[in-house]
């Protein structure tokens, strides 16, 4: 497998994001937001075209490589009723950046669920494939991940994408099945099941994301734990993937300091120590691997 981690988990500065990479012995990344000297922090295909060249002048020396782009495209903050320019907009900025990197695969996730999902799946499917097939005539690899999004709602929604949609792969994150509700069961709707869920999409998944968590019912919240800790079948999932002899991508993603998608637990994370759980993470995560 290869080890890496997305990078702003790190710290925001792409010096820091790649000097943690370098003390777990990584030679791979993945990079989704990112800060260089004299640039606001933007996601590496929202950056400016004087930041990205400055990003890339850090990276390109570096000895790692960019396994994979966070992008944003069709992300739980984007809407099926946004106009489609916004997506493709964003397409043809990722393309020519992750070929200057080197970079094959860039993952996508399909809209934030809601009423105009549900009423119109098809524009969703249309939209997924239209992105699909402009990463691969551009030869790289769209991943979709089950996160809060329409592809994520349970593998049953995962699968009828992929069917929709030729050529789509997965990334698996293995955490995400926790809190996210099976909206294929009637309402109220269960969490759903990880190790249920990666059973029925794992002979997709080309890249894997570890993330841990529990779910308190209770209180509708979740908590993040060390790789193996929590509910998310970290040590089942790992252990199944070696049985199986993948050979992709294992990407991790602690939580435990800095949420991405969570503007209040963000702004409050100390750099250091994001850094530090981030190296700590890793090599726990190493510890459970043979």
């Amino acid at each position: 497998m290869k080890l890496m981690g997305i990078g702003d988990e790190a710290g925001a500065s792409l010096v820091t994001q790649l000097a943690a990479t370098q003390e777990l012995g990584w030679k791979f990344i993945e990079l989704r937001t990112v800060e260089v000297a004299g640039h606001p922090k933007a996601n590496l295909h929202e950056l400016s075209d004087a930041a990205f060249d400055a990003a890339a002048q850090l990276i390109e020396p570096s000895g790692i490589r960019v396994y994979c782009f966070g992008s944003t495209v069709m992300n739980w903050a984007k809407k099926l009723t946004d106009p489609f320019a916004v997506t493709l907009a964003e397409v043809q900025r990722c393309i020519p950046r992750m070929q200057r990197l080197g970079t094959k695969f860039v993952r996508i996730m399909s809209f934030k669920p809601g009423e105009a999902e549900y009423q119109t799946p098809a524009e969703v499917f249309r939209r997924v494939k239209d992105v699909t097939h402009r990463f691969l005539d551009a030869g790289l690899q769209p991943v979709h991940e089950n996160c809060m999004n329409y592809g994520g709602m349970s593998w049953q929604h995962t699968l009828e994408l992929l069917d929709r949609c030729p050529g789509l792969k997965l990334v698996f994150d293995t955490a995400n099945p926790v809190f996210n509700p099976d909206r294929s069961r009637p309402r109220p709707w269960p969490r759903q099941d990880a190790w249920e869920f990666w059973t029925h999409v794992r002979d997709h998944v080309v890249h894997l994301h570890i993330k841990d968590a529990s779910y308190d019912p209770a209180t509708n919240t979740e908590t993040y734990h060390w790789p193996g800790a929590g509910q998310g079948c970290v040590r089942e999932i790992l252990a199944d993937a070696q049985q199986r002899g993948y050979a992709g991508g294992l990407s991790i993603e602690p939580h435990m300091v800095t949420v991405f998608h969570d503007p209040q637990a963000a702004p409050h994370a100390p750099a250091e120590a994001a850094r530090k759980n981030f190296v700590a993470y890793g090599q726990r995560l190493q510890a459970l691997l043979p």
